[in-house]
């Protein structure tokens, strides 16, 4: 298939941004990936079984799939379209690649040009002192791994982490082990993107997740999509919100920048979507600035109390707010001193355009707030995300058909992996229910997530660190600080399937252990075996392999776990790993017993479209303190830049997916050729004296002091919010500091760094006048 190039920013080419999305350039682009990783006949392979109910699920976003009857033969996007077609490349990286590529030379490397390599195909040791990777069996590798672990002078000194690749099956597994090790240090990527969601619910709803279901959606009068794209991280939800529009029900889109995908959708597999107008999503768009959600949803509770006290009775649900919740009075009169002045200044809006959708929202029986990243990924999350509780307990929102919460999972899995307890902070009866079942005593003192992760490798408190799936030095913040944090551990092993950023980042001895991928068939000593998730709406269902393994020597993520954790712990406490690895049924017949809503998991999953986990809430059941809802009163916030800077919020490009650029384009956006670029209002550009194109370093502030730097990037005009900026990640994490946290869920602020535009020419010659490429960031 050819030499893969280092992609260079010469090429960069700017262009109006899209006003619709999808459509039959969608479906060509999609072919034209898929066709460029592996054979015509390999592809449709696999795009005909993603998402199928014999089929595996996509690795990638965790939208849900309609039922069975109801699912098209093509149910993928073109982003999930790339993501397995990515994943079933014929490209392979063998022990002839490391041998060619010494480890330096790989840290210099993009992003995209490791993920081009292709799939893993055995286990690779680096030894301490070498720069190369060589060769090691399986029986070694997961020895000296488990020799690392063994050495520690406390369990606490290891880290397990894992991304939302990870199934239910190894999930599961890997929490286990971690407990039964003697710790509770499972940071997860989660806890970089919705940490702050389930902080929110699980305090004002008692439980940390969604409560709508695709049927909701549909049936809805009124959902808000705040603070994410849909376009370019989960586009199967533009079909959902193209029938909520076919029934009657309005959209409204809240975010910082004009999304295509939310203005306007062609449906690929419906005529109208190839050569007609396609559906408008959005009846009304507000472009907010960065931060300013929690402004809005308290103006839009002011009007709501304003409103009720105009007409009693006739606006807020008195009866359910009596019999359901607690707090509503404190909640009241602390959202009737929020002023219209302060409002302007944190949202950028008109007090016209929250009231045009205050009348939207008077004229809607049933409700739905969905929500990603732009609401999270702030120093006050977690209050923004209360906010929007109390605006849909108000009217009885929540707990009803067509109405509730939508916290939009980014990956596959994540949500699943939680379930199966890969948390640092899971509830005593979950550790209870292990104990029971498994015969040992889990730690119950709290463990640590991924930013307490990298301070206790900074900081020496952890010496082995061992990745299941996932990229964890690219989707982390402050590069420079985690990637020294990465090389200051004993052992770092990671288990993966393709080549990525994080194994050029090695402790003194480092481990790579190839993996199954989603759509690999796993053949077992009991059969050929499948494993199961849980996507964003709570619905389990099974995932099944169908392609032939990558490479003869690939082990199954359960039983890379079930074999590590024999050989680390051996007959104490005795769990029957080995049964695990030969039948998965095994695994799943356990999960049953120690976590609620299994029950009878076995059969319940190979049900087509298998079950939906029970949800509380939809029984308006609160499993809070009080037992009830709560209403909670949220400090007002207004992010603010000190004159000549600007808020800059990281995002993906369109052709991405997680820390992965699979081109250097962002087609709806109008950016191709280049991914270090700034988008800015010309308004600002104006201000601060600079003009298209101009070369910027990107400076952060932050109050340690420590100046954080990403150099090189084009400024382009771009209708983003005055004082606002973007940019993508992960080129930019490098300025999120690693202490500026969501306050409550810990999760790093990547949507409000406040930084500077620095322009090259005005700095004198230090060897950095250059553009650099991808990989020096730091």
């Amino acid at each position: 298939m050819g030499t893969i190039e280092e992609p260079t920013e010469d090429d960069l080419s700017v262009s109006s941004p899209k006003t619709w999305a999808t459509g039959a350039p969608a479906v060509a682009h999609a072919l034209r990936y898929a066709l460029g990783q592996t054979s015509p006949r390999r592809t449709a392979l696999t795009l005909l079984n993603i998402n199928q109910p014999k089929g595996f699920d996509c690795p990638g976003c965790a939208w849900p799939e309609p039922a069975p009857g109801r699912r098209h033969a093509n149910e993928y996007c073109e982003n999930g379209a790339k993501h397995i077609s990515d994943e079933a490349t014929s490209r392979r990286v063998t022990a002839d690649f490391f041998r060619a590529h010494p480890v330096s030379e790989l840290a210099g490397r993009s992003d995209y040009w490791l993920n081009q390599q292709g799939r893993l195909t055995e286990p690779m040791v680096k030894r301490p002192g070498s720069d190369h990777y060589e060769p090691i069996g399986w029986d070694e590798a997961l020895g000296l791994l488990a020799d690392g672990l063994r050495a520690l002078d406390h369990p606490d000194e290891a880290l397990f982490y894992t991304s939302g690749r990870l199934a239910n099956e190894p999930a599961f597994l890997l929490q286990l082990f971690a407990r039964a090790f003697g710790t509770n240090n499972l940071p997860d990527c989660s806890n970089m993107c919705h940490e702050s969601s389930g902080s929110a619910l699980g305090e004002t709803l008692g439980i940390g997740k969604g409560s709508v279901s695709l049927d909701d959606l549909y049936d809805a009068d009124l959902v808000f999509v705040v603070g994410q794209n849909p376009g370019t991280n989960h586009p199967r939800m533009l079909s959902a919100l193209e029938e909520t529009k076919r029934r009657g029900g309005q959209v409204v889109a809240v975010n910082p920048l004009p999304e295509a995908g939310l203005l306007r959708f062609k449906h690929p597999q419906k005529a109208r979507g190839i050569v007609g107008r396609g559906t408008a999503i959005a009846d009304q768009f507000l472009q907010i600035r960065p931060g300013g959600d929690l402004a809005l949803f308290q103006a839009l509770n002011r009007l709501l109390l304003e409103a009720e006290d105009a007409a009693p009775g006739t606006v807020l649900d008195r009866e359910f707010i009596a019999a359901h919740t607690t707090g509503f009075d404190a909640f009241a009169a602390h959202a009737r001193t929020i002023g219209w002045a302060e409002v302007a200044e944190a949202t950028g809006l008109t007090r016209e355009e929250i009231e045009q959708v205050h009348r939207r929202v008077l004229g809607a029986g049933r409700i739905i707030v969905c929500w990603a990243m732009g609401l999270t990924q702030h120093k006050h999350g977690v209050p923004t995300i209360r906010e929007v509780v109390n605006f849909l307990l108000s009217r009885g929102n929540i707990g009803r058909p067509g109405a509730g919460v939508c916290p939009v999972r980014g990956h596959s899995n994540v949500q699943g992996d939680r379930t199966m307890g890969i948390w640092e902070r899971m509830p005593q009866a979950f550790l209870d229910a292990l104990e029971k079942e498994f015969s040992f005593t889990p730690p119950s003192a709290p463990g640590l997530d991924s930013v307490d992760a990298i301070r206790a490798m900074r900081d020496g408190r952890a010496r082995v660190f061992l990745g299941v799936a996932g990229n964890f030095v690219r989707a982390t913040p402050d590069s420079e600080v985690t990637e020294r944090a990465m090389r200051n551990c004993r052992l770092t092993a990671h288990i993966s399937t393709k080549l990525n950023r994080s194994h050029t980042v090695c402790g003194e001895t480092a481990l790579i252990l190839p993996t199954l991928g989603r759509s690999d068939r796993d053949v077992q000593a009991g059969g050929e075996q499948f494993m199961s998730v849980e996507d964003s709406m709570s619905e389990v269902h099974a995932t099944r392999g169908r392609l032939a393994p990558a490479a003869p020597r690939l082990l199954s993520e359960v039983a890379v776990i079930s074999r590590l954790a024999r050989l680390t712990l051996g007959d104490k406490p005795d769990i029957p790993w080995e049964e695990f690895t030969r039948d998965y049924d095994t695994v799943r017949d356990r999960i049953a017993r120690v976590v609620p809503g299994f029950e009878d998991y076995n059969a319940r999953v190979r049900r087509p479209g298998g079950f939906r986990l029970p949800n509380p809430v939809n029984r308006r059941e609160f499993r809070t303190a009080g037992g009830k809802a709560v209403f909670t009163r949220n400090d007002f916030t207004a992010l603010r830049a000190p004159d000549g800077h600007l808020i800059l919020q990281t995002l993906r490009s369109h052709d991405q997916w997680n820390t992965v650029p699979y081109a250097m384009d962002d087609r709806y956006r109008g950016i191709t050729g280049g991914r270090r670029v700034v988008l800015v209002n010309g308004a600002d550009l104006a201000r601060l004296g600079l003009a298209e194109r101009d070369l910027v370093d990107l400076v952060s502030v932050w109050e340690d002091g420590r100046e954080r730097r990403a150099p090189g990037f084009r400024v382009v005009s771009y209708p983003t919010p005055v004082g606002s900026a973007a940019a993508y990640y992960p080129e930019t994490n490098v300025l999120v500091p690693l202490d500026s946290v969501a306050d409550i869920s810990n999760t790093p602020t990547s949507k409000s760094v406040v930084v500077r535009l620095e322009p090259v020419r005005d700095r004198t010659a230090d060897g950095r006048r250059t553009v650099p490429g991808p990989q020096q960031e730091s």
